[in-house]
């Protein structure tokens, strides 16, 4: 297969996955993969995997092996961190897309973030955000709209 037909191939799955189609994608990366090795294929395809066939211990493998591959691209941080979500892992998610987004910015991670929502730190910082202390303060200080 052309050069050509391997990117329009990626092209194809890449759009495919970042619009929820990630059956379509799955089947792309899984030809790419076989025709190029490459960290950014195998991190779709990772996320797809995990989407489709909810295998998330070996979507987390791969994605991970990926960044270790190439930890300088901010999209296999996104593809790592929706695998998190997927494998409810929220806090290991949103460490991810931080982390990808001290490389180079990019929108999807950015609209991820937005999309879960980030709260304020707790108000008594040396408690932790679970403890009834702070629980409770911060529901009192946010009834009488100091916080």
């Amino acid at each position: 297969m052309p050069g050509n037909e391997l990117q329009e191939l990626v092209a194809r799955g890449m759009k495919a996955a970042n619009s929820g189609r990630t059956a379509a994608a799955l089947e792309c990366f899984e030809r790419a993969v076989k025709l190029q090795s490459t960290p950014v294929n195998w991190s779709y395809l990772a996320f797809c995997v995990a989407r489709e066939r909810q295998q998330f211990e070996h979507a987390t493998r791969l994605c991970e092996e990926a960044v270790r591959r190439e930890p300088r691209s901010s999209i296999l941080y996104l593809n790592l961190g929706k695998v998190y979500l997927l494998s409810g892992r929220k806090d290991d998610a949103i460490r991810t897309f931080r982390q990808g987004l001290l490389y180079e910015r990019n929108t999807l991670i950015e609209s991820e973030l937005r999309r879960l929502g980030l709260r304020k730190p707790p108000v008594l910082n040396f408690l932790a955000r679970e403890h009834p202390v702070n629980k409770y303060l911060g529901i009192m200080l946010k009834k009488l709209k100091i916080r």
